[in-house]
């Protein structure tokens, strides 16, 4: 018995197939095309999106040479709208990632207007371009004829889980999940419905919207053609949410942190959807037997891809694993500190017009000096992130770090992220746990994987790294750190 994971991402999309002892038995990976329109857009083919994930799907049920497909879970980059037509499955304009900035200045105006309290209090959220509403309503307003058609249900808004279910169903299927619902701006996280103040605040059809269900429930079958038979789809999370159930964050007070593209950290907060007065986002952790679990989320626009950024931007690196061995080359005694605010900067900040700066340069500065400081701007921003959590809710003093994502396998950027915590961080021996998180939710579905609770037993420790930094070199660079953000900040 085995269980097919989809792990959609932002540069590529991935394939997994797991036993139902979670081992993983195959894997296929494609990368594809990112689009930059402009200045802070971003944008994605959605038949990229499609065909990547097909034919990785395809590869890795080929490599695993398993005779039978009993699941399948999908996790996804959250956010990112897909609009297409209901009747032929094409979409009306390119997928606007949750990266891009193009609606920042409607956002602001939101702001000016005092409606952000409205918006944080039913969805969880503030008022930023990162979000699906404003995405949605700049395609409905940009593309000739579409909110009439939205209007009309004649067109399918999701966000990419939604869409894969779609062309996977061949069309039978609208739905999403609770937890990448309550990342649309859309969505009444405490009523566990669409809004009709936001879909009303954000210009947004009711009809276009997608049908909510848990993360572990029947979303639908696939096509027969796709994979040689009909198979259940029975788990969906977004790739953080994923994350946080992969590392069987199941507890109050559990918290991890996924190192991808960009770092997200979630702290289980448990029934209690904790208000953040440090402009964190309270959002839907996983939701099972209907009943919602919540947490408090830290969104760093810019992890990963400060490393693809050293291969691509400077070419001062080929490839991502160079940039270990090359930090460890660096000058100890300059201290330089990158910003890379390349996006702008997220939580706890929410300034999308602030761009990337890089501080204490000197003539002696060169590539290695460049490659630490970039692996330490992730250990930085995840102090910010925690700051912000133990100022939130006292039972986040404690918590002890659960990492995962393509960063942890470098060594001085777990320590160094140790270090800046000063808390311990523990990396499992299973990294791929965004996949692993959609498979268990589509397995237990399924009646393959144990409960909650069994589950959590069987995560295992690959390496803890114990803080080694003196409080007073932490809080000297930390107070460096927060002084290159406000200049940042100030331009």
């Amino acid at each position: 018995m085995t269980i097919l994971a989809l792990d959609q991402g932002t540069t590529s999309s991935r394939a997994l197939v797991f036993s139902d002892e979670l081992q993983v038995l195959a894997s296929a990976q494609q990368e594809f095309t990112q689009h930059f329109p402009r200045s802070g857009w971003v944008e994605h083919d959605p038949d990229d999106i499609w065909t990547t994930s097909a034919g990785t799907a395809r590869a890795a049920i080929e490599k695993a040479e398993t005779a039978r497909i009993d699941a399948i879970g999908i996790t996804n980059q959250r956010e990112t709208v897909v609009i297409w037509d209901r009747e032929t499955g094409h979409p009306i304009h390119r997928a606007i990632v949750w990266q891009d900035r193009r609606t920042a200045d409607l956002c602001a105006r939101l702001k000016a207007e005092g409606v952000e309290d409205q918006v944080t209090a039913t969805t969880g959220l503030l008022l930023d371009p990162y979000f699906s509403a404003t995405k949605i309503g700049w395609i409905l307003d940009q593309v000739e004829g579409a909110r009439a058609r939205a209007e009309a249900g004649e067109l399918a808004f999701g966000t990419v889980d939604s869409f894969l279910i779609w062309k996977l169903t061949g069309g039978r299927g609208h739905v999403t999940d609770a937890t990448n619902a309550s990342r649309t701006m859309l969505y009444d996280i405490h009523r566990g419905e669409w809004s009709g103040d936001m879909c009303r605040l954000f210009g947004v059809p009711r009809a276009l919207l997608p049908e909510v269900r848990d993360c572990a429930a029947e979303f639908g079958t696939t096509r027969a053609d796709l994979f040689g038979r009909e198979i259940p789809i029975l788990g969906v999370a977004g790739d953080q949410q994923a994350a946080t159930v992969g590392q069987a964050c199941f507890d109050p007070g559990m918290m991890k942190s996924t190192y991808g593209t960009g770092c997200f950290a979630l702290l289980n907060t448990g029934e209690q959807a904790v208000r953040s007065n440090n402009r964190l986002l309270t959002t839907i952790a996983y939701q099972l037997g209907g009943q919602p679990v919540y947490a408090l989320e830290g969104s760093i626009f810019i992890a990963g891809a400060v490393v693809q950024w050293l291969r691509d931007g400077l070419k001062i690196i080929r490839e991502a694993k160079e940039t270990q061995p090359l930090s460890a080359q660096a000058d100890a005694s300059q201290q330089i500190i990158m910003v890379p605010a390349f996006t702008g900067l997220g939580a706890p900040y929410w300034v999308p017009e602030a761009r990337g700066a890089i501080f204490g340069l000197t003539r002696n500065t060169g590539p290695a000096e460049l490659a630490r400081a970039a692996l330490e701007s992730v250990g930085f921003q995840t102090r910010d992130l925690l700051e912000a959590m133990r100022a939130d809710w006292s039972d986040a003093g404690d918590a002890v770090l659960r990492v995962d994502g393509g960063m942890t396998a470098s060594e001085p950027a777990m320590q160094f992220l140790a270090d800046i915590l000063g808390a311990p961080v523990d990396r499992p021996k299973n990294t791929e746990t965004t996949a692993q998180g959609a498979a268990w939710l589509a397995g237990y579905r399924a009646g393959l994987c144990p409960g909650p609770a069994e589950y959590a037993k069987a995560w295992r420790l690959d390496r803890r790294f114990e803080p080694a930094m003196e409080a007073a070199t932490r809080d000297r660079r930390y107070a460096a750190w927060r002084r290159a953000v406000q200049a940042v900040l100030s331009v």
